[in-house]
Order: structure tokens, then C-alpha cells, then sequence
């Protein structure tokens, strides 16, 4: 250990802390070498998701380190996303550093130490949340959610030998753990400050597919080769970044630079375990979006930041691999034979679990209204409960139509995992791996203790609607080699695949309708009542405020944007009806009268009454009419020669 510590003190630069440094002497001595390592940071996850961040200077770390890493720092729990947990009159919380992960030096590239000349850095420490003695946060309930998956599978093992004999394991005492192996993929928006998004000239480029993978300029590439480099520094293992689909090629303004940027990109890296995985895409996108920031971009994560044009996906992949005392690794999912079956037969049943109980993972997932608007159809992004596993064995899966993915190489066993493609980037990856691990359990062990082979475990898979297996519900299918949207009517995918919910709150309802299968999060006292109603009340919380202070605002705003442009001169009765048309709508949308109420007051009454069901529905209306209110605008400037009052383009990314 003094050799590496010795190493690790040596370098100019110190980007992470792996877990065998986290104590006193080793501490010390980093900290005490590297002077421009001004603040430690301990950073919790609330429900939500968010992120807490702290500075406090080393000096007093070093003076009570032990108490800080043991017990803590004490704060405010009141103001964060654990609602009905943190209470204001019982709002203390502590947040304890994991010391069993990998600690982050966050450099500030604006702000120099006077005496080495280097950035000033803060060691972050992730955090869990401690309220009356339990811990609330995400983070803690990934932890529970790998002890409970790994405690259970060696279980299974021990108890059900014949699946060591299909991994290939002579002797259950040839294991030495069980690892849950987990990665993300992160897409993302740049754009110049203070731009706006044309959103036919965005859909066109789109349609004509002139961006997907094309060569990066000026200071988009500078800063997407910084990040790589940097994030190589710390250890994370880029493995590729390229444009994605979305974008409009830029000019050169008069200063020799390119403006007007607006480009859709995607960064991938290696997978880790599962609660580093996130710990890990937390840290990442907070360096994405300071390195383009500081190259004069704006970042976005929004799911779906400009309609009509792909939005951001964040795909799961989720695997799991036992290591061998002598050193070798197995995948979990994986056949003996790679030609013969696409998986083993606890694959089958992660793949069967995570699906069957899906309903409530989902809520979890998309939980804002911005990822809704992402989820439709026509868009690569799924929307119905289904997956694929290749056409054949040795075929793999390239549907990017369905929900889960098989990922799989006949010559790389240990790759084999399943991709959950409807995580976006700002879904909670802490709740999402969770929640999807736990009921992949379920199904693992409806596979094992049913003493399914793989084979008979496909057809299980495969079924039809209207079949009656023993595991899957009768009136669903699962399984879809097809493209599940130009294949399938809406009609047809509702009744093959169930009706995906359309908003926040048909989302959340999956924890209300589905009792049985939110007993699955309950297992090993991963989730809890408590975790699950905070959780709810705080999405809750959150759609109606930003329904109600953002969405409806910005639709007002669109709606007194679309004004009347022909005057007496160059009109057509066709231009005259188009108007009517558009106004009448306006007047739907936006505006009161003594005897009917607008859409838009429809809503906020429905909010103030807490008839959600009416909320959801009257929701879904606003977004047709504004979209319908858009085409028709659209139309009806096509056929204009001058436009009299002007026009303002609204539609900011």
C-alpha cells in the first residue's frame, strides 16, 4: 500500500481517491502534498435525484476526520426531495460518506491556488442520508437493492445446484461474489447562448440524416475531446463520443468562429459496478457541462428539449457476473453454448421479471413531464412493454423500436446484459438501476425455483397474447423482432403490449394499481412504503407546479404570438379561413368568456381541486391542441407574400 500511496501522492494532480486511501494516514498525506485541494464536499441524493454540494475547507477535515467520516455532517433535510420524510418539524439529516467507492476531485479551471499555480479542487465524498437512524436516499436504497440481489443469487445457487452446472461452475465453493455490472449512456444537447431552435429546419436535417456521426467542428470538438480526455484522467474509461441525430450544421460568423451551434451529441463509457456506475454519470455530467460552458456552449439533458426533432436518451445496460476464486469471471445471463441459446435460464428470467413488473420501474423513469413529451412514437424512444432478442442466436438485436434489448456477442460471453432504452437523462439512475434490478429478481427466481431450462423459458417469452404460461400475464405479449411502430396499429400495440401511460400521473397510478408487483420493491427492505410515498408526492409535486408555472405560461406565450399577418392586400379567401381557423383555437386554448371556461383555466381549476385524473386528461388535450395550434400557424404563413404585424419565433431550445 506505501508504494502505491507514494505513487498516488507523486502525481501533479490528483483526480480520484479509490477506496483504499479512505483513511487517516492515507488521507492525510494526499491532502497534505496537494495544498490546492482546498474543500471536501460530501454529495448526497435526495429522491429526486438532486445533488447536495458543500464547502468545507480541509483544515478542519483533517482536524476531526474520524468523526466526519463516521457520523457525518449534520443539515437541513426540510428543503430537499424527501418529502414526508423530512419533515419541518423533524428536519434534521445526516449525510455519512461511502467510504466504499471512489472519491472525485472536482477542479475549478477559473480559480487558482496562489502557491502551486494549480486549480483549487474539492474531494466529493458520495453521501447517503440518514433520518432517525434509517437511511433515506437514493444512493442507499441502490445499496440495499446490490446486498439483497447478490444475497439472494448466492442463494439460488447454493440452493439449486443444477444452475451452476448450466454457468458452467463445478462447485459452489468456486464463487467468490456476485457482481451486478451496470453502465450508461448518456446523449445531450449543445447549443450557442441566446439561439433559438428552428424546429423545420432541425426536423428536415433529421429526416435527411446529415448529422448522425458526422465529424465534429471548432469549439464543439474542442470541448467533446476535452471531456474524453479529462474523464479518462479520472479513471472513468471513455469509450466513444459522436453526434447523434439531432442537430443543423453551423455557420462561421464574422469573428472567424462558428455561431449558431445547436447539436445533439452522445458520450459513452465503461460499465462499473452499480452504485459506482452512478456515482460515476452523476459526476460526468456535471464535467460535460462546465467543459462546454466554458467553451461558450449551453448544455442541455432535457428529454425532450425541441418537439418534432429525436430527443436524449440515457440507455441501462444491466448485467451481472459472478467472479471465480481463480480469478475468472462468468456472466450470469450467458448459455454454455452461445450458438445454441441467447440466454441461460436466469437471464431469461431477469429479462421476464424486469418486464412483467415493469409498471412500477416505470414511474421511476419517466417521472416529468419533459420525458413524456420524448416518449411518442416515430422517435427511436419506446413506448410500449416489450422487448427483442434477435431474429436468431447468432443474429443480435439491432429492434431500436422496443423497451429492452438483448445485448449479446457469440465471441464475448461476458458481454451479455439487457439495455433498458427509456431511461432519459434526467431519470434518477439511482432509483432506475434499483428499481430494475429488483424485479429482475423476481423473475430470476420464478425461473430457478420452477427448474425452467432455457429453451422452454423462450417459448415462455415468446408467447402470445391470450396464452397462459406460468409466469407472464395472460392477456400480454412480450416479445418483438418487428418495428413495434410501423408494424403494429396504436390499437394493436395497446393490446399486444398493454396502453403506456401518457402522463406524470397515469405514471404514478402503477403504484396504486399494481399492488402485487410493488411488493417486488418492498423485497430485502430495498423500497419502502415511506421511500415510495415520498417519492410519489414529490414527482406529484413537481408535475403540477411546472404544469401550472411553466407549461401553461409558455403556452400562453405562443398562443398572443400567433397573430394576425395578412392585411387587405395579397390575401386570399384560403388565407382568411386558415386565420379563423387558428383563432378560433387560440380562443379554445386561452381565453374565458361568462359562459365557458379556456382549456388553460380548466386545468388550474383541476389542479386547485387536486382531480388529477382531470389534470392528466385535460394535459393530454393541451398538448394536441397546441401542436395542432402550431401546423395550422405553420400553414397558414406558408401562403403569406408579407406578413404585416410581424412573427416571433418562440421555440427555444
Amino acid at each position: 500500500m506505501h508504494e502505491k500511496l507514494e505513487g498516488l501522492i507523486a502525481q501533479p494532480m490528483i483526480y480520484s481517491l479509490p477506496n483504499w486511501t479512505h483513511n487517516r494516514e492515507a488521507l492525510t498525506a494526499i491532502l497534505k502534498a496537494h495544498p490546492n485541494i482546498q474543500f471536501v464536499s460530501v454529495v448526497a441524493i435526495d429522491l429526486g435525484g438532486n445533488d447536495t454540494d458543500e464547502k468545507i475547507p480541509v483544515s478542519l477535515f483533517l482536524e476531526d476526520m474520524e468523526e466526519f467520516l463516521t457520523v457525518g455532517v449534520q443539515t437541513d433535510g426540510s428543503s430537499v426531495m424527501l418529502q414526508g420524510i423530512a419533515t419541518l418539524n423533524n428536519a434534521k439529516v445526516d449525510l455519512i460518506p461511502d467510504e466504499n467507492v471512489n472519491w472525485i476531485v472536482d477542479y475549478n479551471y477559473d480559480h487558482f491556488h496562489d502557491e502551486s499555480g494549480l486549480p483549487i479542487g474539492t474531494l466529493r465524498m458520495p453521501a447517503f442520508i440518514e433520518h432517525d437512524g434509517k437511511r433515506v436516499d437514493s444512493r442507499s436504497v441502490l445499496k440495499r437493492t446490490v446486498e439483497y440481489f447478490t444475497k439472494e443469487t448466492k442463494r439460488l445457487l447454493v440452493e439449486y445446484p443444477h444452475i451452476l452446472e448450466e454457468l458452467n461452475i463445478p462447485s459452489y465453493e468456486d464463487i467468490e461474489e456476485v457482481t451486478l455490472t451496470t453502465a450508461t449512456e448518456l446523449e445531450f444537447w449543445v447549443k450557442t447562448p441566446e439561439d433559438y431552435a428552428d424546429e423545420e429546419k432541425l426536423s428536415t436535417s433529421q429526416m435527411l440524416k446529415e448529422q448522425y456521426w458526422k465529424r465534429t467542428k471548432g469549439n464543439v470538438r474542442t470541448a467533446l475531446e476535452e471531456t474524453i480526455i479529462l474523464m479518462e484522467k479520472y479513471g472513468f474509461v471513455p469509450e466513444m463520443g459522436h453526434k447523434e441525430v439531432g442537430g443543423v450544421t453551423a455557420r462561421i460568423g464574422v469573428t472567424g468562429k462558428l455561431n449558431h451551434v445547436m447539436e445533439q451529441l452522445e458520450i459513452d463509457w465503461k460499465y462499473s459496478t452499480a452504485l459506482q456506475c452512478a456515482d460515476n454519470e452523476l459526476f460526468v455530467r456535471e464535467l460535460i457541462e462546465e467543459i462546454f460552458e466554458r467553451h461558450g456552449l449551453e448544455v442541455t439533458f432535457l428529454a425532450k428539449p425541441i418537439e418534432g426533432v429525436a430527443g436524449s436518451g440515457k440507455h441501462a445496460h444491466l448485467g451481472a457476473s459472478i467472479k471465480l476464486k481463480s480469478g475468472k469471471y462468468v456472466n450470469l445471463f450467458a448459455p454454455k453454448d452461445m450458438k445454441k441459446d441467447y440466454m441461460n435460464s436466469i437471464g431469461w428470467g431477469a429479462l421476464m421479471g424486469l418486464l412483467k413488473n415493469y409498471e412500477v420501474v416505470n414511474p421511476f423513469l419517466t417521472s416529468t413531464n419533459d420525458a413524456f413529451n420524448r416518449l411518442k412514437p416515430g422517435f427511436e424512444a419506446p413506448v410500449c412493454i416489450v422487448a427483442s432478442v434477435g431474429h436468431t442466436t447468432e443474429t443480435p438485436s439491432r429492434n431500436r423500436t422496443v423497451l429492452v434489448g438483448l445485448v449479446r456477442d457469440v465471441h464475448k460471453p461476458l458481454a451479455t446484459r439487457l439495455e433498458l432504452r427509456s431511461p432519459n437523462p434526467t431519470s434518477n439512475t439511482y432509483l432506475t438501476i434499483a428499481a430494475s434490478y429488483q424485479t429482475m429478481l423476481d423473475g430470476m427466481k420464478a425461473a430457478v425455483e420452477n427448474k425452467m431450462d432455457s429453451k422452454s423459458l423462450e417459448i415462455e417469452f415468446s408467447k402470445k397474447a391470450g396464452e397462459d404460461k406460468f409466469y407472464l400475464e395472460k392477456d400480454r405479449a412480450y416479445r418483438s423482432e418487428e418495428d413495434v411502430f410501423e408494424d403494429y396499429s396504436e390499437e394493436k400495440r395497446n393490446k399486444m403490449f398493454g396502453r403506456p401511460p401518457a402522463t406524470v400521473w397515469e405514471n404514478l397510478k402503477g403504484f396504486m394499481n399494481y399492488p402485487d408487483k410493488i411488493k417486488r420493491l418492498f423485497e430485502g427492505e430495498v423500497f419502502s412504503d415511506t421511500i415510495v410515498n415520498s417519492y410519489t408526492i414529490s414527482i406529484l409535486d413537481k408535475w403540477v407546479m411546472e404544469l401550472i408555472g411553466r407549461i401553461i405560461v409558455d403556452n400562453m406565450e405562443l398562443v398572443r404570438n400567433c397573430k394576425k399577418l395578412h392585411g387587405v392586400d395579397n390575401v386570399t379567401d384560403l388565407d382568411v379561413v386558415n386565420w379563423e381557423k387558428i383563432n378560433a383555437m387560440r380562443n379554445y386554448l386561452m381565453k374565458d368568456s361568462l359562459e365557458t371556461k379556456s382549456l388553460f383555466t380548466q386545468i388550474r381549476e383541476a389542479v386547485e381541486t387536486e382531480n388529477y385524473d382531470l389534470v392528466s386528461k385535460l394535459q393530454l388535450e393541451m398538448s394536441e391542441k397546441i401542436t395542432l395550434l402550431k401546423q395550422l400557424y405553420t400553414i397558414y404563413r406558408r401562403n403569406l407574400l408579407i406578413e404585416e404585424n410581424g412573427h416571433h419565433d418562440n421555440y427555444k431550445l
